[in-house]
């Protein structure tokens, strides 16, 4: 007669459920896949609206570190939203990368779903930058929520190519390890808590999110080009102050650079590694 268990799995048993989750994952109805990546680019969007508004005002304010700790507890609502909720993440969906390695999902079904998946994970982002746009939430504490979009969005653009590259291996290493600790979980409270800490410490660190990203820069890049005179007599300055903030500079300063790290971290730095050690060599 089995057992019945209550405590949290062990690695060797995270590493098998986590398999497990990738081989669903990868043959999922692209139908499926693409609306829940919707709904989780929608659901990062949230938890850096969240961001943006608890640290707008505070810069000369609190310490810089502080600022980023209040920012990184947040923001952990995106990623709790997307594990509890369920939805499909790009760069949680980096670890199908242990399944590939164990030959049970092949290497076009697990380009596909990240492909998919990335595209979703866009358009949800985008569709809120666009309703947020339109809320004009960015003028409230008199512009200030607006200046903290413009300067989060400003910084990210100008990072050089391999500064980009290293800060999104770091990310996705935090965002996956956060992932793999939710496959312990037996309560949603186990999951919640196994989220907090990695997130808030990658974003308190200033590591880049391709996905967060996808909200981040595109609102910067409409209050930029579309806010009203008003907000900028309020904040006091001028689009001319962000003149690195352009749509080139999205995609190619950031995104790009940062979407390959992101695979690096948390599909090479976590996946495979965890596979090599606990899976490697298993028999059926």
């Amino acid at each position: 007669m089995d057992r019945i268990k209550f405590d949290a799995l062990i690695p060797v048993e995270m590493a098998a459920r986590g398999e497990e989750v990738g081989v669903k994952k990868a043959h999922l109805a692209w139908e499926k896949v693409f609306m829940l990546s919707i709904l989780a680019g929608a659901f990062i969007g949230l938890g850096a609206i969240f961001a943006t508004t608890v640290v707008a005002g505070a810069s000369g304010v609190l310490p810089f570190g502080l600022t980023r700790l209040l920012a990184g507890l947040v923001f952990t609502l995106g990623l709790i939203l997307v594990i509890v909720g369920g939805a499909e993440l790009f760069t949680g969906n980096n670890l199908i990368m242990m399944a590939w390695a164990d030959k049970k999902v092949s290497t076009g079904l697990m380009v596909k779903n990240w492909a998919i998946v990335f595209v979703g994970n866009f358009v949800g982002s985008i569709l809120t930058v666009i309703i947020m746009y339109f809320a004009e939430q960015f003028k409230f504490g008199n512009g200030s929520i607006g200046m903290s979009a413009l300067a989060t969005a400003n910084a990210k653009v100008q990072f050089s190519f391999i500064q980009a590259v290293a800060l999104g291996i770091m990310c996705n290493a935090m965002v996956c390890m956060a992932v793999w600790l939710c496959f312990s979980a037996r309560t949603t409270t186990d999951r919640i808590l196994a989220i907090i800490p990695p997130i808030a410490g990658f974003v308190a660190a200033g590591f880049e999110h391709s996905v967060a990203n996808m909200y981040f820069i595109p609102m910067g890049l409409l209050i930029k080009n579309g806010a009203p005179d008003t907000f900028w007599k309020m904040i006091n300055k001028t689009p001319a102050d962000f003149p690195a903030l352009t749509w080139n500079g999205f995609f190619i300063n950031n995104l790009l650079p940062v979407t390959i790290g992101n695979i690096i971290g948390g599909g090479i730095m976590v996946g495979l590694v965890y596979w090599f050690v606990y899976l490697r060599g298993q028999k059926e």
